[in-house]
């Protein structure tokens, strides 16, 4: 059997057919205190029962802006993000994995192949020391 080339997107319906859970999505605060558009977004796996994992952005966050997460990031219906701009309606029908950007220039949306989403920040110690482990566990 011959492997698909790597750069070679998927068809579609590939792309949608996941299972759909959650109605919210995180949204820069800036969509809604600036009124920008969505400029850029992707679908992250989601963290929760209610996450679709579709993350919104105006593209003009800073990195500052970004690090402080739970104040400068909205949950917002995804039903609600698609009555205020009717162009995701299609969009956020993709799985984990798409991202997609539109700028200002542009008439439309066009697929990102070459972003690496962010994964969640998870600190862990590893030890090799076994009282270490057992003092570290029983914290």
């Amino acid at each position: 059997m011959r492997r698909p080339e790597v750069d070679q997107p998927l068809p579609a319906d590939a792309e949608t057919n996941q299972t759909k859970n959650g109605f919210l999505a995180l949204v820069s605060r800036l969509v809604f205190e600036e009124t920008l558009p969505v400029r850029f977004m992707y679908k992250t796996v989601p963290e929760h029962l209610n996450d679709t994992g579709w993350r919104m952005f105006t593209g003009y966050e800073t990195e500052e802006f970004l690090d402080n997460e739970q104040i400068n990031l909205v949950p917002m219906p995804l039903e609600r993000m698609v009555e205020l701009d009717p162009s995701l309606t299609e969009l956020v029908t993709y799985n984990a994995g798409t991202v997609w950007e539109r700028t200002p220039e542009s008439n439309g949306w066009e697929r990102v192949y070459d972003f690496r989403i962010p994964a969640p920040k998870v600190e862990v110690e590893i030890t090799n020391d076994i009282d270490r482990f057992k003092n570290l566990r029983d914290e």
